[in-house]
């Protein structure tokens, strides 16, 4: 996911370079949608980790 995001952050500068604000202002939204996403996945597995619900606790 956040390949995904570098991917759309890396269009939005290439776009907003060519002055394609538009696609740069959407691409740069998405960027930003995805990023977020991956913060709050990666915080709720932090989350599980920690409490030990998983695979490896033995339950």
């Amino acid at each position: 996911m956040l390949r995904l995001a570098l991917f759309f952050l890396i269009i939005s500068i290439i776009a907003g370079l060519f002055g394609f604000g538009g696609i740069s202002s959407a691409a740069a939204g998405m960027a930003k949608i995805l990023f977020f996403i991956a913060i709050v996945i990666c915080v709720v597995l932090f989350v599980l980790v920690l409490i030990g619900v998983g695979a490896a606790s033995g339950r």
